[in-house]
This record gives structure tokens, C-alpha cells and sequence, in this order.
């Protein structure tokens, strides 16, 4: 089992940044893969940003809405896999959850049901 935590959210204004956090408890070592996805009111939750690891060498992938403006990254030693979103819009503004899989369904995992594991989410508010 992987416990996960996600941290960071709060209220900005747009063109501003924030941090995500993900922190990831139990069996950390069975991951393969972490996922970012966010869910605005009255909206499917949508895949946002991922990262793998295989064979020593980690792979980013970023939904087209993203790319540019959103980083992610990891750190193994404290089993943290971080969001860093810049130039924020108010079309940003959602509950963002982190999700964790061992499996390898996909080089590129971006469907909720690759994904087994999921925190609880980090509200983000993005001001006009």
C-alpha cells in the first residue's frame, strides 16, 4: 500500500505561482509512475502532469493545457514528488490530487484508472 499527501494549495493571483507538494508513505519503492490531476466544480477531473522512472532514468509528461507553465519533479530522498505551477490562470482554479501506480499499464500514464493510488487534494484558487 502508498499513502499520499498532497500540500501546497492556497489562493493566488493570476500570473502567480504555487508548489505542490506530494508526499508518499509505504511501499515507496513499488512506485512507477505519479500523476497530478485536477478537478473544477462541475468538470470531469482531468490529467494535468506525470512522472516515471525506469531503468535509472525519469520521463515528464504534461497535459497540452500545461506545457510550458507547469514543472514536475521528484525527490527521492524524501519521497516527494513536487508541481511547480507558474503563470497561473483562473482556469487553473481547482482540487488537485496527486496518484500513484506500480503498475507499467503505459509508458505515459494519464488515465485515472492507471493510477491506484490517490491523496486527498490541495485546493488551488486562482484570482483575475
Amino acid at each position: 500500500q502508498v499513502q499520499l499527501v498532497e500540500s501546497g494549495g492556497g489562493l493566488v493571483q493570476a500570473g502567480g505561482s504555487l508548489r505542490l507538494s506530494c508526499a508518499a508513505s509505504g511501499r515507496t519503492s513499488s512506485i512507477y509512475a505519479t500523476g497530478w490531476f485536477r478537478q473544477a466544480p462541475g468538470k470531469e477531473r482531468e490529467f494535468v502532469a506525470g512522472i516515471t522512472w525506469s531503468g535509472g532514468n525519469t520521463y515528464t509528461y504534461y497535459a497540452d493545457s500545461v506545457k510550458g507553465r507547469f514543472t514536475i519533479s521528484r525527490d527521492n530522498a524524501k519521497n516527494t514528488v513536487y508541481l511547480q505551477m507558474n503563470s497561473l490562470k483562473p482556469e487553473d482554479m481547482a482540487l488537485y490530487y496527486c496518484a500513484a501506480t506500480p503498475l507499467r499499464s503505459s509508458l505515459y500514464p494519464s488515465a485515472q484508472d492507471e493510477y491506484d493510488y490517490w491523496g486527498q487534494g490541495t485546493q488551488v484558487t486562482v484570482s483575475s
